[in-house]
């Protein structure tokens, strides 16, 4: 996208409906934007703690009056099943109620000096303008746990959303906009442009989004010594032992790969059963993914609506090409980019579906001998985000607690589905820097500070 393109956003269930045409600033006009935003932090940070606390609950009051516009809204431009986007804005209003408490918790520590005389203190202060870049997936969740922290830290924010979900980041800036004093919030819509020129002015950098941008913003944030982290995707698997219950696991595991058409980085694409799980497993997991409900988004009852684009229905589909094929392939069920979920098997170890995320209703069926092999192939991985284990008993969770290489390990129950107050992240190509959420966003937003306080005179 060059700097004069417009952003198009389209309902991916049916293309033929625009959501938003809108022109993008350019990159010397979002330089510019990340200008004034570094003018209006310092009021913002100097407010207090009451002000700002004030203001955050004041967004998740204005998100709960407006819950049915926005999940309306996430489900024409995103194609987020109904139920799924109302569950995304009651978390967003959730994530700005538990951040607007932040501002009041203890910001650092007095300590005992050496000499014995004076005060040395420790102090946690915001680096200034945070520069945010988000994905489509979640367009109001996580643009809210990026931007709840750091604001609550006393940050300034500048947001670069995706293109596809630009009428749902525009609309949540309106809200923010409201109760925050000006220039302390911005939305730029953009492409790449944009998005460089964000991550080249900020004074702390956040991305979420493909493993290529998002190397590439870390190594731009880091040959400038800034702050960075960057969530970038997973490849993740769920390991079923023979003693699970498989009908329970394979209702999970199901939701997991084609929940919101696997268009989230903790979705499953690898499902890993154990010795005599095997078969009871391919029986119950396809049964599982045929009954799964396609359609529509805006109908409640779906919950594999269509994929973002018709490149990546494409790519989902030309996935499965040569491969066993237990349940899926094409589906129309409207007009829009949909396809039907799938589970494939005997996938050689060297094809994309077992190396690169694929962001789409497709799995893998993968036999292991025994526990241990299948940790290995879970981490065989170039992706360490989360792993799901599905068994009845004790020493399998143990033994994965130990061996697994996943930043989030999940059992008896799907990959998806984190919670907000605790750290989210992986390991290897899936994350790189601090962890997010909870109050390890708190630490990566703020930089520390040490004060040494002597007396002008010894007694």
């Amino acid at each position: 996208m060059t700097e004069s393109s417009p952003v198009v956003s389209r309902n991916p269930a049916d293309p033929s409906d625009v959501v938003m045409r809108i022109p993008t600033p350019g990159a010397f006009a979002a330089a510019d934007t990340v200008e004034r935003a570094r003018a209006a932090q310092p009021d913002w940070l100097t407010g207090g703690a009451a002000a700002r606390s004030a203001a955050l609950t004041a967004v998740a009051e204005s998100i709960e009056a407006l819950a049915e516009e926005l999940s309306a809204l996430a489900v024409r431009e995103v194609g987020k099943p109904l139920t799924e986007a109302r569950a995304e804005v009651a978390r967003t209003a959730a994530i700005w109620r538990y951040y607007a408490q932040a501002p009041f918790e203890s910001t650092g520590a007095v300590h005992e000096t050496a000499q014995g005389q004076g005060l040395l203190l420790t102090r946690c202060r915001p680096h200034g303008v945070a520069g945010l870049i988000t994905p489509w997936n979640f367009p109001f969740a996580i643009l809210s746990w990026k931007a709840a922290p750091a604001l609550a830290a006393g940050n300034s924010v500048v947001l670069k959303p995706a293109p596809e979900a630009t009428a749902c980041a525009r609309r949540l800036a309106e809200i923010l906009q409201r109760a925050l004093p000006s220039g302390v919030f911005t939305m730029i819509p953009g492409g790449a442009a944009e998005g460089e020129a964000v991550v080249s002015t900020a004074d702390v950098v956040s991305f979420t989004g493909s493993t290529e941008v998002g190397d590439a913003v870390v190594s731009a944030a880091t040959a400038r010594g800034i702050p960075v982290q960057a969530e970038m995707g997973g490849l993740n698997a769920a390991i079923v032992l023979p003693d699970a219950d498989i009908g329970r696991a394979a209702a999970h595991i199901a939701s997991a790969i084609a929940g919101y058409a696997g268009q989230k980085c903790t979705a499953t694409s690898r499902v890993i059963a154990v010795g005599a799980a095997l078969d009871p497993m391919r029986e119950a997991l396809t049964e599982a993914l045929r009954a799964l409900p396609v359609g529509d988004p805006a109908d409640p009852a779906t919950m594999c609506g269509p994929l973002i684009s018709e490149h990546a229905r494409d790519q989902v589909e030309g996935t499965s090409y040569g491969l066993p094929v237990l349940v899926g392939g094409p589906a129309a069920p409207g007009h829009g980019w949909y396809t039907s979920p799938t589970l494939v098997e005997k996938v050689p170890p060297d094809h994309r579906l077992l190396r690169k995320e694929v962001f789409g209703p497709i799995a893998a069926l993968l036999p292991a001998d025994d526990l241990s092999h299948a940790v290995r192939i879970t981490n065989s991985s170039p992706y360490g985000l989360v792993t799901s284990v599905h068994t009845a008993g004790l020493d399998a969770v143990l033994h994965g607690l130990d061996h697994l290489g996943t930043g989030m390990i999940r059992v008896n129950a799907p990959s998806t589905g984190v919670d907000f107050h605790l750290p989210f992240g992986g390991t290897k190509a899936s994350s790189h820097g601090p962890r997010e959420q909870g109050r390890a966003a708190l630490g990566f937003y703020t930089t520390s500070r040490t004060y040494t306080l002597a007396p002008d005179k010894t007694t």
